[in-house]
């Protein structure tokens, strides 16, 4: 656009892409008919009623872009509060023992559910892989299929309970080895070490999901909608995996002192520093004796960079090219590589 703001004077150059996307198909074929060259000047209220309506378009496309854009990060602020409240909670608590309990009931009692279904016939039950899945997962070797020879009237229900109680004794056995005190302190470790990883991995599932989630627009469907469910189905399962992993590692540990507590701790405390530790970190924080910086020109210092000075005049991008082509600087010598 030349002139005042409100000239109707245009180069068919400068609005060229949005002309091709957003003009109507009447306007462009009119243009090619007459031979409307590339530097010549328009003037007609068509051409400033098309980029007008094409500057709308634009302005509407990014709104509703900016609008999604905010949505998913509701979605994701919503599971963040959640967590950090979480995390909160067990920084504070002195101990996590009565969290460990209510996570081994659940872990062993859903283990238990999906080999054994609740009101299922015996033909349904898969002993031999609830056997492997304690051995493989946890470490126990647990006779489920000796029990119910035994027993001939052991229902789903009571064999749940079995299981759960031959894990709490190996979780006994266990503290009884190691001592109370290291037991208390290593739950706790391994709660925090646990949820970190868990979000970490979870917060680059759900980017993948909002890369992709688009998609879902060309089978009919609101794409927002879309990461809204999937989302809360992996914030879910991502906190399954949390109590599973808390369990299993627990259960198949071998806790020999205090170093071993103070290893994962410290293991957690350096994930998160490199996250965050930058080199500039004493001196900002005006720790003490910092390094003098070195001047230009002592061996070992930095080298100065010279300033550019430009000869002459900036050229702008719309002036005729110097070079006498006729041609404006920003098609001829000036063009973008």
């Amino acid at each position: 656009r030349q002139g005042d703001p409100g000239s109707s004077r245009f180069y068919l150059s400068l609005e060229d892409n949005l002309m091709r996307i957003f003009a109507p198909p009447k306007l462009s074929a009119m243009m090619q008919r007459v031979g409307m060259k590339e530097d010549e000047a328009i003037e007609h209220p068509w051409v400033s009623r098309a980029i007008e309506n094409a500057q709308r378009k634009v302005e509407a496309h990014n709104f509703d872009i900016r609008k999604h854009l905010l949505e998913y990060d509701d979605v994701a602020n919503d599971q963040r509060r959640v967590i950090y409240q979480q995390r909160n909670e067990l920084m504070q608590a002195e101990e996590v023992h009565d969290t460990i309990t209510d996570f081994t009931g659940d872990v062993f009692t859903g283990l238990s559910n999906q080999y054994v279904p609740p009101g299922s016939i015996d033909e349904l039950w898969d002993v031999p892989g609830l056997e492997k899945a304690l051995e493989g997962e946890f470490g126990l070797n647990v006779p489920v299929q000796q029990w119910m020879a035994d027993d001939d009237a052991l229902n789903e229900e009571a064999l749940s309970e079995k299981v759960l109680a031959r894990a709490k004794e190996h979780f006994e056995a266990k503290e009884a080895i190691t001592g109370s005190e290291v037991m208390r302190h290593f739950e706790k470790a391994l709660m925090l070490n646990v949820l970190d990883q868990q979000w970490k991995e979870h917060l680059a599932a759900m980017d993948y999901l909002r890369q992709s989630i688009g998609l879902r627009g060309y089978a009919q469907k609101k794409p927002t909608q879309e990461y809204k469910r999937e989302s809360f189905e992996m914030f879910t399962d991502m906190l399954d995996r949390y109590k599973f992993e808390v369990v299993r590692i627990l259960a198949r540990v071998q806790i020999r002192a205090e170093e071993d507590v103070e290893a994962v701790e410290e293991q957690r405390r350096s994930d998160a520093a490199l996250e965050y530790q930058h080199a500039e970190t004493n001196a900002m924080a005006g720790g003490a004796n910092p390094r003098p910086a070195a001047q230009p020109g002592t061996p070992g210092a930095p080298e100065t960079p010279e300033t550019y000075v430009r000869e002459g005049r900036k050229i702008g991008r719309n002036e005729p090219c110097p070079c006498g082509s006729g041609k404006k600087y920003k098609q001829c010598h000036g063009k973008l590589s």
